[in-house]
């Protein structure tokens, strides 16, 4: 996707897996997505991206529901802001605030072993 850059890398060796920020954001660039190799970038990356609107399936015309159905469903995964190098550009920070940031380590692209909490707010129906 253009304009993507990974800005946390997944730790899997924790139930549910959390993300670990990067000091700064690296563009997803061919070199840096094969650092995941064997993996997929997703399982090792967590990535942001600028906001895709109508050609989401989570946009509601005017708004993120994967971040509400994130702040709504799922429990907070720390207690103190992140120290998050893309909070500035955030969608999910620019519509819930700290609640979105409370809970966004816990967000995984590639969670093997999701809770029903978690499948239930990723999914758009």
């Amino acid at each position: 996707m253009p304009g993507a850059e990974a800005f946390g890398v997944v730790d899997h060796g924790v139930e549910p897996p959390l993300v670990g920020f990067l000091d700064q954001p690296a563009p997803a660039t061919a070199e840096l997505l094969a650092l995941a190799a064997p993996l997929r970038p997703t399982e090792v990356f967590r990535f942001a991206a600028p906001c895709q609107g109508e050609t989401c399936a989570h946009w509601s015309g005017a708004s993120c529901h994967l971040v509400d159905r994130v702040v709504e469903g799922l429990a907070p995964a720390v207690a103190s802001l992140p120290a998050c190098r893309v909070r500035h550009d955030c969608r999910w920070f620019a519509q819930r605030g700290r609640d979105a940031c409370l809970r966004c380590p816990q967000i995984v692209t590639q969670n093997e072993h999701p809770s029903d909490a978690m499948r239930d707010a990723a999914d758009p129906a």
